[in-house]
């Protein structure tokens, strides 16, 4: 095992003392940087996704090129029910789009059970290639999408506005609702499992539409498989992470979820949510993205006000409240990093 020369992330996911404040940012390998676009120029997104070579190579870009403290793999949450057998394509400037989604309980039978190490090896293999690359000089997180989210997207076929065909399958078919969920939270955990085995240092779940439920619909059809995931993942003391944007009303809920960690995204207060919450577990976040838009100053005071927010206190992994823009400057991205290396060690 080759130690890791700069672990402050995955002692914060902890909770431990830190010199300074870690920091990554959601997407940090992606469309912003021109390197990456230099590689996807020469091939598609899915392709890219699926050779570990390109995965590994762009996954580790933001290390060198903007200084983060943690890398995360390049893929897509998509790649679950893409290996369940629905065909996926990614849509230029459109977003992902799923054929034949699913919409009565007959459609589930058809999903095949996934073999994590076998049907998602070219994941598992970009893993452990960038393993390889980093050296140890960050750590690397692997990554799923939830349940519920994952759903929403075999459901409605892609992303939407109304969300309707997922909320009308929840309400009209609750029974084969929680047969799909069930099915993708196993297909999930094992998964993520192999992700440490692959050599992953820590997890993160994205739970992308998790607000889009109402308070108890969100514990029905959410909350619950995330908790069942993070108790059937095989982990040493990885930690894991979740990042359930627009829940604002389950956070007591969220940190008995079994995660170490809680990614928030930018309209709460991270002081009051630690005070609420932050004895159970770490916090990440949460910058809103598009201060990135602004100037210098701009960005050096909205990052040290959610330092301030945070406060002297352990367990802060610092992040945005969800994933960078493409058409964000590089530069600005260095920038905030810059200024949370510099101005965190006053909090420590």
């Amino acid at each position: 095992m080759t130690k890791i020369t700069n672990d402050l992330f995955l002692r914060a996911c902890k909770g431990k003392s830190v010199e300074r404040t870690p920091i990554w940012i959601m997407r940090q390998a992606g469309r912003y940087l021109p390197e990456y676009r230099a590689v996807r120029k020469k091939s598609n997104f899915i392709t890219m996704c699926k050779t570990p070579e390109l995965a590994s190579e762009v996954t580790i870009q933001p290390v060198d090129l903007i200084g983060v403290d943690a890398a995360i793999i390049f893929s897509d949450i998509l790649v679950i029910p893409e290996a369940m057998g629905m065909k996926l394509e990614m849509i230029e400037s459109k977003g992902p789009k799923l054929y034949d989604p699913i919409r009565k309980a007959s459609d589930i039978d058809k999903l095949k059970t996934i073999d994590a190490v076998k049907d998602l090896k070219y994941v598992l293999d970009a893993v452990s290639m960038t393993k390889r690359e980093l050296n140890g000089r960050v750590p690397l997180i692997g990554f799923a999408g939830s349940p519920w989210t994952l759903m929403t997207y075999m459901v409605e076929g892609g992303g939407s506005k109304s969300f309707s065909e997922i909320k009308k399958f929840i309400y009209n078919q609750p029974e084969a609702a929680h047969k799909l969920l069930d099915k993708i939270a196993d297909a999930v955990a094992e998964y993520l499992s192999a992700k440490i085995e692959a050599g992953a240092n820590a997890l993160q779940i994205f739970d992308t539409w998790g607000g889009l439920l109402s308070p108890a619909d969100f514990e029905e059809f959410s909350l619950s498989y995330i908790e069942k995931i993070i108790s059937q993942i095989k982990r040493k003391d990885e930690p894991v992470i979740v990042f359930a944007k627009g829940v604002h009303y389950k956070l007591n809920k969220l940190a008995e979820c079994g995660a170490d960690v809680i990614g928030l995204d930018w309209t709460m207060d991270i002081g009051k949510v630690r005070s609420k919450i932050g004895k159970k577990v770490a916090l990440q976040g949460n910058l809103d993205p598009t201060v990135l838009y602004g100037s210098e100053e701009k960005i050096r005071t909205e990052a040290v006000n959610v330092l301030k927010s945070f406060g002297k206190h352990k367990g802060h992994i610092f992040n945005l409240g969800h994933g960078i823009l493409p058409d964000v400057s590089p530069a600005k991205a260095k920038f905030l990093v810059d200024v949370i290396k510099e101005e965190s060690r006053k909090f420590h």
